[in-house]
């Protein structure tokens, strides 16, 4: 039998303290992904933008719900001019904007109002996550729910018989934007270019992972993904194109 080339290793196991299962993507998180952004990142527009240095914040970030939205905003006031390049601009026009319905941030030439641009003098990148890091707090405290998860995707679905609550952890992916990722010129869970780290994914991503789960939860996941480190069933497709 064929493997299909998007095949992908889950680990599952049901949660002790409530009704869920949890499914984690062991093919992703025991991948050599990371975060290239700026080393080589061709961004989410229609064509290279290497160059531009955006990332996946050229469209803005989608909220997920009234508490994310009143967390940024009490972070964004936080932030300094040396921290945001669009500090003015946040202030005087606010932060969000209304999409098909949906609370987004706002755009300020042509990418997320908190993405600061190459010509910025702290350089490029995310605001928030420069505060962070000056700050010395983990960047999921002030950035939109999800930008600190990207790459991870949560889905929870309900059984409707059972109540039980089935939440699959994955990576974040090109069909997930619906149409609009048909568009990208690139999409880093999807591309070789991504998956040079020096150390599996799981323990770049672990404050994310925390955050997603519970502790109880999230122990019992490091403790089989240390057993499984080094050790991979089946290959993340973006490797297996190479």
């Amino acid at each position: 039998m064929t493997i299909p080339t998007d095949a992908h290793e889950w680990f599952s196991f049901e949660d002790t303290d409530e009704m869920r299962i949890w499914m984690f993507d062991l093919t992703f998180l025991l991948s050599s992904w990371t975060c290239i952004f700026g080393n080589g990142c061709q961004g989410v527009l229609d064509g290279d933008a290497t160059d531009m240095m955006q990332g996946c914040c050229s469209y803005g970030a989608h909220f997920s719900g009234k508490e994310d939205i009143a967390r940024v905003k009490k972070a964004a006031s936080t932030l300094t001019k040396d921290q945001w390049q669009f500090r003015k601009i946040g202030r005087e026009k606010g932060i969000t904007r209304k999409e098909d319905g949906e609370t987004i941030t706002a755009l300020v030439e042509d990418a997320c109002i908190f993405l600061n641009r190459p010509d910025f003098p702290g350089g490029p990148g995310c605001a928030f996550h420069r505060a962070a890091i000056e700050r010395g707090v983990p960047h999921l405290t002030l950035k939109p729910d999800v930008c600190w998860q990207l790459p991870l995707r949560q889905v929870d679905l309900k059984d409707e018989t059972t109540g039980y609550i089935t939440s699959m952890i994955t990576q974040w992916e090109r069909k997930h934007w619906g149409e609009a990722g048909e568009d990208f010129h690139w999409w880093c869970t999807d591309s070789p270019e991504a998956f040079v780290g020096a150390v599996p994914a799981y323990l770049g991503l672990q404050e994310e992972l925390r955050a997603m789960t519970t502790q109880p939860v999230f122990d019992a996941l490091m403790a089989y993904l240390e057993q499984r480190r080094g050790t991979t069933m089946l290959p993340h497709p973006a490797v297996r194109k190479r």
